[in-house]
């Protein structure tokens, strides 16, 4: 069965004014999923002029009734676990543990952002004039614009709007090519049905070679007043361009380049479940994902004969199967990618321990590497798939330069029994995120969520993410009359 879906402005579903539409494709077949309207900039503008005349409205609305429709989405979502699984599985390959969790993740931030409209924002100021009193309040910003990628589609899709959203504003939402319908459609109809105003949120789905010039159209708007983007730190450094270029924010979550590191205090065992979740969980089509795996050399050959038996176990193929944990990459050609990366790794004196050889269509095997020289593509290129390097280290200040030899900064695991030596090593470890004795996936509704380095700026998350999406005014009260010197 081929969906179809049009744009969605002003509360309605549209056609693109060219009328194009543009092919979804399911990773696993092959096949046509959906067809989705392909917009261009001349839909961009209608969008942004809906977003526009809803935003005062919006703003406007009581924070209880605002409150009340975020706590009704993420009832709403829930209520939709399955179609998000099936949708998950047919549109981007994924497995539905992992399609569960993107739903129950996702919930948590729609009621994280319910919280929110109420929480406590500003400051009450020390006024140096007698009788004034000083205020620094947050107000919304206006017209947010929002890129939501595939590879989490529920979750991000839901990151990419809430807090905005939440703060009062309007956005409109530009979704991957790869997914329009998973994170951007689907998430849009859940808002939309719990009760959101028209206009709060358009989307506007794209061909891919489309896809700068309405980027480009969505930026540059002089009523867009801040940028979110979530994605390839490659994409990410035109987004973050071309929002500086208007002077305009952005909150830009970018690639990684994971360290899981397992101290020579840890249980082993815990180690090898813990790096297997955080390397292949979604085929390590995670930014969190862990492309490298640093042991202890006293633990290293017992974790490395675990670790490789389990990986070369994990089952592959369809994402229908309720048993397969290596599901599909997002195409036949991210697969090939991944390969690719491999034979170069190992034309330069990688050796395989679990996995390699060329993919199955767009499925490719758990791979475990190790020996990987620097002048190797993988060494510091993201992997984006089911593959991670196991090396050791005989000292922490080891561990942490090889933790620290990337552009990237987003997460990191520390394994360890003794968390005192784990967060002595954390603290050094140049990310925005890490978590001692854990892997290096994890994500909370309330927690400020982002990178460091090439892996991006900006908060998403709790207060955080409000911050991003509210303006800071300076506002005084005088109680008398100032006297002024002429």
């Amino acid at each position: 069965m081929t969906f179809t879906r049009q744009l969605l402005i002003a509360g309605e579903d549209v056609p693109a004014r060219s009328g194009r539409t543009t092919r979804d494709v399911a990773p696993y077949t092959g096949e046509t999923y959906a067809t989705v309207a392909a917009a261009g900039p001349e839909d961009v503008t209608l969008a942004v002029d809906a977003a526009q005349a809803a935003f005062e409205g919006w703003a406007a609305v009581t924070p209880s009734v605002r409150r009340a429709i975020f706590l009704k989405a993420a009832d709403l979502l829930e209520e939709r676990a399955e179609q998000a699984a099936d949708l998950m599985a047919g549109e981007v390959g994924g497995t539905r543990p992992w399609a569960h969790f993107n739903v129950a993740l996702a919930a948590g931030m729609l009621r994280e952002a319910a919280a929110a409209v109420t929480a406590p924002r500003g400051d009450v100021l020390s006024a140096q004039e007698e009788g004034a009193l000083g205020l620094a309040v947050r107000e919304p910003v206006g017209v947010v614009a929002a890129f939501s990628p595939w590879n989490a589609p529920i979750i991000l899709g839901v990151r990419a709007v809430a807090a905005a959203l939440a703060a009062g504003n309007s956005v409109v939402l530009k979704p991957s090519e790869d997914a329009p319908l998973a994170c951007g459609y689907f998430v849009a109809d859940v808002l939309r049905d719990a009760g959101l105003p028209a206009g709060a949120l358009n989307v506007v789905s794209n061909d891919p070679a489309d896809a700068p010039a309405v980027a480009d159209a969505l930026i540059a708007d002089p009523r867009v007043r801040a940028v979110n983007f979530t994605g390839s730190t490659n994409v990410g450094r035109i987004i973050g361009e071309k929002a500086a270029r208007h002077l305009k924010p952005a909150v830009l979550e970018l690639g990684g380049k994971n360290a899981i590191i397992v101290l020579d205090d840890a249980d082993v065992d815990y180690a090898v479940d813990a790096a297997a979740f955080g390397v292949f969980m979604n085929a390590g089509q995670i930014c969190m994902s862990g492309d490298r795996v640093l042991v202890h050399e006293s633990l290293a050959e017992e974790f490395t004969a675990k670790f490789t038996a389990k990986a070369a176990g994990l089952p592959s193929g369809s994402p229908d199967d309720p048993a397969t944990v290596i599901g599909p990459l997002i195409s036949a050609d991210a697969a090939r990618r991944v390969a690719a990366l491999v034979r170069d790794a190992v034309g330069k004196g990688a050796r395989v321990l679990a996995g390699g050889g060329e993919p199955d269509g767009a499925v490719h095997p758990a791979t475990v590497l190790t020996g990987v020289p620097k002048e190797a593509d993988l060494y510091y290129a993201e992997a984006f798939g089911p593959v991670c390097v196991v090396e050791s280290f005989a000292t922490d200040d080891e561990a942490v330069a090889l933790a620290n030899d990337t552009d990237n900064g987003l997460t990191a695991g520390v394994i360890t029994e003794n968390a005192t030596h784990g967060l002595k090593v954390a603290r050094r470890i140049r990310t925005g995120i890490v978590h001692v004795n854990d892997q290096s996936v994890a994500d909370e509704p309330q927690a400020p969520f982002g990178g460091f380095k090439a892996s991006g700026y900006g908060r998403f998350g709790g207060r955080w993410g409000i911050e991003a999406f509210t303006n800071t005014r300076w506002v005084t009260v005088a109680t008398q009359h100032a006297h002024y010197p002429f």
